[in-house]
């Protein structure tokens, strides 16, 4: 079963924030630099959380990363001003 989520972040450290952008590179679609579009499989949605979970410090409260997930009609009624298409790649259910 594949979903929809939406993925943003918020870290402060230069060195964390880009390790952060490259792991969610291979999940995703960069929208904003902070903002990643993933249709995703339930298994690497519980890996990628896992992976960004052990990649945040405790140290830096401030710090955060946001996990939506859309269901299909929200995610059909997304809509866009600007140059960006915006595609579903692959059928996803939500349960």
């Amino acid at each position: 079963m594949m979903r929809f989520v939406l993925v943003t972040y918020d870290i402060e450290n230069d060195r964390r924030r880009t390790k952060i952008h490259k792991l969610l590179e291979g999940y995703g679609s960069a929208v904003q630099y902070s903002v990643f579009e993933c249709f995703i499989s339930e298994e690497d949605y519980a890996e990628m959380r896992l992976r960004l979970q052990r990649l945040l410090d405790a140290n830096h409260p401030e710090d955060s990363v946001r996990y939506y997930v859309l269901c299909r009609t929200c995610v059909e009624r997304v809509e866009i001003d600007g140059n960006r298409d915006f595609e579903i790649h692959s059928p996803f259910v939500i349960s």
